[in-house]
């Protein structure tokens, strides 16, 4: 009898069901053929991501991973299979502490941090939580709403009630650049998703080595005809690839490529005719999903063969095509004039170079085109950012965001305190969530986060984990002080992540014994730093 004929049969969400083996993965059997979408497929199949994590025998497990074959004949518990009011308990939990913004990530974190629930783990017992949580990648919230959910859902009394769902999303929006939605159901993955959404019976398309789309009537099958085996890649050091202008500067900076390493790989669905599913769903991926090379694709895909189709990126695909933070070299001298040289392909776009100006009036913006991925003014404060670190370099000022937000950062062995104003506030556990999330980020990029690329160009380092993102176990805590401002409600975390990273480079700064500093300089010289912050 051939693999193709037989048969698995296991017990799901407290039901037998059965399935041919086809040699699929669990994660593939769960989402492709049971239609179970609360299980994400964030990295496959690096089991990095923990977004497909799920019960089996109650043991947490990545789905991406396992043969479907070995786990015949035994329990499979997806977040759907948890007690009706568990599931509420958790989405309630998430939501009452900003746990959640996009949602990907937390089903799977649900399923985790529920068996360690069961496990009888104590809710003051944290450092357990965190240890569960390296396996698992956050992208949004900076890990420590999580670990405040994990002592909420303790106490069940706390729970926040009669709360205004549509001012938090319009504050959700504003920090994120997109639609979005708030509420107990985004923690439990239902916050719509594209590749969620597609209708079961819709093609499906993917990328080959080559880049060029392939289409089947399964991922699978999709995934055979393209002829790509997903995987791994080795890594080497991240470069900096633009030279600091000769001068003599008091400030200087340089970066290397970062990945903005949202969990949802871009995703698009489209019918024939109609317009293409957004692939920002239920979150902005910080800027990097303005322009997703996968609507387009779903587009054209769908009226070439008269059928709706769902274009999926794998996570190497979205590593090679999706834009990073562009690479700069930035110096500036004691009057705060200087040059920021910046990767980009073409002319930087007039946006941000008046965001730059409104920051760091004296820099002038150069655009070097240098072999590597594509890289993007959209993503989180880019260039304006790095803009206000030289500055900060130079001489003390507060941060004042182009959009108008203030925000101020100490950072100190207790951890990063942050302030912030950004008009009508709407949403506290938003707003509040957004910023520590942003504070994660900065000192993620300062002290660690960073991608290989070779001479040619080439990225180098494609899953999950080779990013650099600061893991749970590695972030001090985050305070954030919120003071009501004057007017309409402005993005205010992105000012936080510019004071933050400022902030820590003057920290490092202080710790180090460069020759720029013994020379009296205030330079920040190279990004990551590589250092991490224990507590």
């Amino acid at each position: 009898m051939s693999d193709v004929e037989r048969k698995i049969q296991l017990t799901l969400n407290g039901s037998q069901v059965e399935f041919p083996d086809s040699g699929d993965t669990l994660l593939g059997v769960l989402r492709d053929t049971l239609h179970l979408r609360s299980v994400k497929d964030g990295c496959s199949p690096q089991g990095q991501c923990g977004c497909c994590t799920v019960l089996v025998d109650g043991q947490p497990r990545v789905a991406c991973v396992t043969p479907a074959r070995r786990v015949k004949g035994r329990t499979i518990t997806t977040i759907e299979g948890l007690p009706a009011e568990v599931q509420a308990e958790w989405g309630q939990a998430f939501c009452d502490t900003g746990g959640s913004q996009c949602g990907f990530c937390t089903p799977g974190i649900v399923v985790r941090l529920e068996a360690l629930r069961i496990k009888g783990t104590e809710p003051e017992d944290l450092p357990s939580v965190e240890q569960a949580l390296l396996a698992h990648m956050c992208r949004c919230t900076g890990w420590q709403t999580i670990t405040e959910t994990w002592k909420r859902i303790h106490s069940p009394d706390l729970l926040i009630a009669d709360r205004d769902f549509e001012a938090a999303a319009r504050r959700a929006s504003i920090e994120g650049g997109a639609a979005q939605v708030v509420g107990p159901e985004v923690a439990l993955g239902q916050g719509g998703f594209a590749a969620d959404t597609a209708p079961k019976d819709c093609l499906v398309a993917v990328l080959d080595s080559d880049r060029q789309w392939h289409v089947g009537e399964t991922l699978a099958e999709a995934r055979a005809a393209a002829g790509k085996v997903q995987g791994r890649r080795t890594t080497f050091d991240p470069t900096w690839p633009i030279e600091l202008p000769e001068g003599d500067w008091v400030s200087t900076l340089q970066t290397t490529w970062v990945e903005p390493a949202y969990l949802e790989t871009d995703a698009s669905w489209c019918d024939p005719g109609g317009q293409p599913v957004t692939s920002l769903a239920n979150g902005g991926a910080f800027g990097a999903k303005v322009n997703s090379f996968t609507t387009a694709a779903a587009s054209e895909l769908a009226n070439l063969h008269g059928r709706a189709v769902l274009a999926l990126a794998s996570r190497e695909d979205t590593v090679h095509m999706g834009p990073k933070r562009p690479p700069v070299a930035g110096a500036m001298a004691a009057d705060g004039t200087g040059i920021l040289r910046v990767g980009f392909s073409g002319p930087v776009p007039a946006e941000a170079l008046e965001a730059v100006a409104a920051v760091a009036p004296g820099l002038i913006v150069e655009a070097v085109n240098i072999p590597g991925p594509p890289t993007s003014t959209d993503l989180r404060a880019a260039l304006w950012a790095e803009a206000y670190v030289l500055a900060s370099g130079v001489s003390a000022q507060p941060m004042k965001s182009p959009s108008g937000a203030t925000a101020s950062a100490e950072v100190g062995d207790q951890g990063i305190e942050v302030t912030v104003s950004c008009g009508e506030i709407l949403d506290e556990t938003v707003l509040r969530s957004y910023c520590i999330g942003a504070a994660h980020m900065a000192l993620s990029w300062v002290k660690s986060e960073g991608i290989a690329v070779d001479d040619t160009g080439e990225v180098h380092d494609l899953t999950v984990r080779s990013f650099g993102v600061l893991r749970a176990v590695d972030t001090p805590p985050i305070g954030v002080k919120i003071i009501p401002g004057e007017g309409d409600p402005v993005n205010g975390s992105d000012a936080v992540f510019a004071a933050v990273a400022a902030a820590v480079g003057q920290a490092e700064l202080g710790q180090s014994s460069s020759p720029a500093k013994q020379a009296g300089q205030n330079s920040f010289h190279r990004w990551p730093t590589g250092v991490m912050i224990s507590k």
